[in-house]
């Protein structure tokens, strides 16, 4: 087992919390996980990206190769198709359908979602429209990592264990509510494969 993965979206959404999930959940089923740096974390807005791999055996390097990547996992679109030249042929982009409009020259977004649609293995969910009606926006993040659960390779129980042990420390309705926009998100991406 082996997944190369890439994480993008705009500071502030949460791509920290799901990488954070992933990992805990990969190092719960005994596997390998390297973690390359997470590029502008500091400024919200800003775009973040981050490698992380995960495997059953030892793993070199933590940066994944143009055309290696199996999953990027995007919570904003423009960002997602930044990576594409890392995507392979048979990998998969799931991405929230959100634009997070932070420039001036933002992408005409018909043209966005055109080229998000060229690719023959993709989810694209409105993560902030579940989130909301799960409880709140917060939660975004979750619905999306939830729409990766089936490309991910790892146990569901495990990544649920995981968010028990990482917000567990804010109390059991904040538990409950990211575990329930993490079956929203699995329930969508189930439905659309």
């Amino acid at each position: 087992m082996k997944k190369d993965i890439i994480l993008s979206g705009v500071g502030g959404q949460g791509i920290l919390s799901i990488a954070t999930v992933i990992g805990k959940a990969a190092l719960k089923a005994n596997l390998y996980m390297k973690q390359a740096e997470v590029h502008g974390m500091s400024q919200r807005g800003g775009d973040v990206q981050s490698n992380l791999r995960i495997s059953d055996s030892p793993i070199s390097s933590d940066l994944i190769p143009k055309g290696k990547c199996d999953l990027i996992i995007s919570l904003e679109p423009m960002e997602g198709l930044r990576y594409l030249p890392y995507l392979s042929k048979d990998g998969w982009l799931v991405t929230n359908e959100t634009p997070f409009i932070n420039i001036p020259n933002y992408p005409d977004q018909d043209k966005l979602f055109a080229e998000i649609n060229k690719l023959p293995h993709k989810v694209l969910i409105n993560a902030d429209k579940i989130a909301k009606e799960v409880g709140t926006i917060r939660v975004a993040n979750m619905v999306l990592l939830g729409a990766t659960t089936p490309f991910l390779g790892i146990d569901l129980e495990l990544i649920q264990e995981s968010i028990r042990d990482i917000f567990g420390k804010k109390g059991e309705e904040i538990v409950e509510m990211n575990l329930t926009a993490l079956a929203a998100g699995r329930a969508i991406a189930e439905k659309i494969l």
